[in-house]
């Protein structure tokens, strides 16, 4: 399944569930939940944090102390306006790489900062050299650099680069791309400029993953992600997702400890007020709980034949529902986890009423209510 456009990527995961996560609109984490975060993110296996705002002074600022204190293995990056105060609280703090963000866009230019594009390069600039001489690690971020002029585009990250930028963060903010345009896109701004590009695509039509992938296929080599697709309106690029697409469709095994992720996702939704969906993918526990009665017959026999991964790589386990839609050798595989063992004309008797009581009560049945339904049949069956 691998696919030949993504091999030998050396591919590296920048997680904003601690920024970018926690500005989806409600969402607050104590400082101890972030501490718990970043120590989760670092476990399972990501390059570099986004721990936050310095700048927001109090609890943030002291959260992130701590993080950068905890001696993780992942770097640890903070997010800043090309603004120089900004970047000495990012300093005060102690982290070794920063986030120096700006609209890229002329709609942003004109409405939101009410300034114009060579003002936008002048404080790219500056900020860089600032953070540079400073020894920190650099990430320029282009805001809305999807609805942004391309040749102004190019000029950007020039200018992030001669001044001594470590890579170009390529935002779809408002997650208006898709992976064909996000590809040209990419390809041509790789051409343009020898810089390192960072995926932050936002899934507001869906694409987020789609996009980041794309975006890597192109020739960026950073995806930014969040826990759980947490994020401003309806998220980003989740990190569950990006992590066994990129293994198990596009050949490229980042070495992360999957087997975690539901653990990650259940805390990172807990501290989030914010459930995790039946149907999510890759971490929701729908995802290998098969009721159909031709998919539960297949998986049975062969997992592959509806997984396209083992429940287990990601913290999950595999359950065969039954009701409405299930089939006799569903019936009989739950019956003999029970200890009995059915006939072919106890099973097709058994799952008519299963059927039946399925409709009625408009869900599939639990256990003790599949047992008595057995018990009124062999009931039955003595009279």
């Amino acid at each position: 399944m691998a696919d030949d456009g993504f091999l030998n990527k050396q591919v590296k995961i920048d997680d904003t569930t601690l920024r970018d996560g926690e500005q989806t609109a409600g969402v607050v984490f104590s400082n101890r939940e972030k501490i718990k975060i970043a120590q989760l993110l670092d476990e399972v296996g990501v390059d570099q944090i986004e721990v936050g705002v310095p700048a927001m002074g109090g609890d943030e600022k002291e959260a992130i102390k701590k993080i950068v204190n905890l001696g993780l293995r992942a770097s640890i990056l903070a997010w800043n306006r090309t603004v120089i105060d900004d970047i000495k609280h990012s300093l005060d703090c102690g982290v070794p790489a920063v986030a120096l963000s700006i609209s890229a866009s002329d709609i942003h230019m004109e409405y939101k900062l009410r300034k114009d594009r060579n003002w936008v390069l002048e404080s790219v600039k500056k900020s860089v050299d600032f953070a540079k001489s400073n020894g920190l690690y650099v990430s320029v971020n282009a805001e809305d650099a999807s609805r942004a002029d391309f040749d102004f585009l190019v000029k950007f990250a020039k200018v992030a680069k001669e001044n001594g930028a470590d890579r170009l963060r390529y935002c779809d903010t408002l997650g208006v791309m898709e992976p064909f345009r996000i590809y040209d896109a990419i390809k041509r701004l790789k051409e343009a400029v020898d810089i390192e590009i960072e995926m932050h695509t936002h899934n507001d039509f869906g694409m987020a993953t789609a996009n980041a992938l794309a975006g890597v296929k192109a020739g960026a080599n950073w995806i930014n992600t969040t826990i759980n697709g947490l994020g401003e309106r309806a998220g980003n690029a989740a990190l569950e997702e990006v992590i066994m697409a990129l293994k198990c469709i596009c050949g490229v095994d980042l070495d992360f400890k999957t087997k975690r992720f539901r653990e990650i996702s259940e805390y990172v939704a807990k501290a989030s007020a914010r459930t995790i969906p039946v149907w999510k993918s890759v971490v929701g526990t729908n995802m290998f709980a098969h009721e159909s009665g031709i998919h539960a017959d297949g998986v049975l026999k062969h997992p592959k034949t509806y997984e396209a991964f083992a429940p287990e790589e990601v913290g999950l386990y595999r359950q065969i529902v039954i009701g409405k839609h299930s089939g006799t050798h569903a019936i009989v595989s739950k019956f003999h986890e029970y200890g009995i063992e059915l006939d072919k004309e106890e099973a097709k008797d058994i799952l008519a009423k299963v059927r039946k009581t399925a409709v009625e009560v408009k869900r599939a049945l639990f256990d003790k209510e599949l047992v008595f339904i057995y018990k009124d049949y062999k009931k039955g069956k003595k009279k």
